[in-house]
């Protein structure tokens, strides 16, 4: 079976939460003490032998409950190996998004024929391309056909965004841009009976939250962020993207939130991650308004590894990656190399 992925560090192992079976029972019992508030439980993911063995090989585990949704923890003696980061500059957004994916090795290295793939791009905001706020929409659709291309069994793109969700998938031009796919690609609204609540191994402040299903089941997470400013957190990128998978109250995750943000990326791991910096908003952030803030860099780039590629976005930000506390931070704890001068730049 050939290698078609990019660990997010070489070398390291990985650990699942309990499993589905215990998890709902758990749960159950529970919610009937009035313990949890927010989301069911949902049935335990149907996988065959054959995708259970494909898991085992390409992603790593050390150990697997056989019918768990997976949350990978790094032991505290491994290290994150440097992963390729790509970078491409032009005007045509489709052209990058082919670039710095094929600098890494193509689609292929992490796309295999029959994968469930979602693609999360940051799609929350009643805002069109140029005012910035949300991934460029021929950016989303030049992801969705190059998993296509590679055979993914599924394409689905989601966030849980801010403003109502069906004007923000109209305005975005996520709606436009994902229609001529017809039913090979699945832009949807986050149903929230699908949020599940999951214990994190290895977190530090954020240890169970409920986080969306669909995120959890895939066999590969694009992680397709708009670089721009945040107001609490300075920049949001692709480890503050991952917040459009979480349930809940999601401003309680803004208290503390360095910590969080590398608590919910151990939960979700970001297989791929494809900045977006052909406009950037430069304050306002996240929501923006209107193209006065919005400087046009047009440029990108993709790495394996979320805190590379988070490191490269506040670098193009004008901000030193490591003075973004949660960016910091999980370069301290290990979930990633936020140090360019020791990653290889194709």
């Amino acid at each position: 079976m050939r290698d078609r992925r990019f660990p997010a560090a070489a070398g390291s192992t990985f650990t699942v939460h309990e499993s589905a079976g215990k998890r709902d029972t758990r749960f159950r019992q529970e919610r009937r003490k009035g313990e949890l508030q927010d989301g069911p439980s949902g049935r335990s993911p149907d996988l065959t032998r054959r995708r259970f063995l494909t898991r085992l090989t390409q992603l790593g585990f050390l150990t697997l409950a056989p019918l768990g949704l997976p949350v990978w923890r790094r032991t505290a003696h491994s290290a994150p190996t440097p992963q390729p980061l790509s970078t491409a500059e032009g005007t045509d957004a489709a052209a990058l998004v082919r670039e710095v994916v094929g600098k890494l090795g193509g689609m292929g290295r992490f796309v295999s024929p029959g994968d469930r793939v979602v693609v999360k791009p940051n799609l929350g905001w009643d805002r069109t391309p140029e005012e910035a706020a949300n991934t460029h929409p021929e950016v989303l659709a030049e992801l969705c056909r190059l998993a296509l291309d590679a055979g993914a069994g599924e394409v689905r793109v989601f966030d849980r965004t801010c403003n109502d969700a069906r004007r923000t998938y109209q305005r975005s031009g996520a709606n436009d841009a994902l229609g001529a796919f017809g039913s090979k690609v699945r832009l949807e609204h986050v149903n929230d009976n699908r949020f599940e609540v999951t214990d994190i191994p290895g977190a530090e402040k954020l240890t169970r939250w409920p986080l969306y299903r669909p995120a959890l089941e895939a066999d590969v997470l694009i992680n397709a962020p708009v670089l721009k400013h945040h107001g609490l957190s300075g920049v949001t990128i692709g480890m503050k993207n991952l917040m459009g998978v979480m349930g809940g109250n999601r401003g309680r995750v803004h208290q503390g939130i360095d910590e969080n943000l590398v608590d919910l990326n151990l939960a979700v791991r970001s297989h791929l991650t494809v900045v977006d910096a052909t406009r950037i908003l430069t304050r306002n952030g996240p929501q923006g308004g209107g193209t006065g803030p919005v400087r046009i860099a047009n440029r990108m780039a993709a790495c394996a590894d979320v805190v590379t590629a988070d490191a490269w976005g506040a670098r193009e930000f004008g901000t030193t990656p490591l003075d973004v506390g949660h960016i910091r931070r999980a370069h301290e704890r290990g979930l990633g190399i936020a140090d360019l001068d020791r990653v290889q730049v194709l």
